[in-house]
């Protein structure tokens, strides 16, 4: 993967595993997200155990080790599902986004593990990654992220999902983790608009998909 591109990035459970289970989980996920943009070299277990998180608590803490720092990978979308992860990423640095990733499965694999009293792997295999050419290949592709727990029936509309980064492109939160605005142009109420068009035509994209597959 090559500096300055954006890439699709999906993983998987192994046999469809269910690995997020509660709010707790997808959270925990998610302050990954955040901790290993940045190339520390710390552990997030170090990290969330620190005088310094107490001190000043997790958003300054964060900050503070994070400057003067490499930064590997910008975050332009993100959803998580109950049995997989789908990112867009922007590689920063060399080999940014393979070693942001290790350490992100590799770091909830420990945590889900040691909460479940469990040993072994828990993704797939190595993760999925394909590249985006263009603004529009990439503003189709976050209308894709945010509409899968609609299409897979969690929710009935993507607002309701609030373990992806539609509130973000929606400005209906103050905590971003995401970064598009010097890709993409987005108005909420256009975006929003985007999206729910399609929710019928992604849901039942899914069922014929499904018939095929069985």
């Amino acid at each position: 993967m090559a500096n300055g591109e954006v890439y699709h990035i999906f993983t998987r459970s192994i046999a469809d595993f269910k690995i997020f289970n509660e709010a707790e989980e997808f959270d925990r996920t998610i302050l990954l997200f955040r901790f290993y943009q940045v190339k520390t070299g710390l552990k997030f277990s170090e990290f969330i155990d620190s005088k310094l998180v107490h001190q000043i608590g997790f958003d300054s803490a964060l900050e503070t080790i994070s400057k003067n720092n490499t930064p590997l990978v910008q975050i332009i979308a993100y959803c998580l599902m109950p049995t997989h992860i789908h990112l867009i990423l922007k590689q920063l640095a060399n080999k940014g986004i393979s070693i942001y990733m290790s350490n992100i499965l590799n770091g909830y694999t420990r945590y889900f593990n040691a909460k479940h009293q469990r040993k072994g792997p828990l993704w797939e295999s190595e993760f999925k990654n394909v590249l985006v050419k263009d603004d529009e290949q990439l503003m189709h592709l976050t209308r894709y992220l945010h509409l899968n727990p609609a299409t897979a029936n969690l929710v009935k509309k993507p607002e309701d999902w609030i373990f992806s980064s539609y509130e973000e492109y929606l400005s209906q939160t103050n905590s971003s983790i995401c970064e598009f605005e010097d890709i993409l142009e987005i108005n909420p109420s256009t975006y929003r608009k985007f999206v729910n068009d399609r929710i019928a035509y992604q849901r039942e994209l899914a069922k014929i998909k499904s018939l095929i597959l069985d």
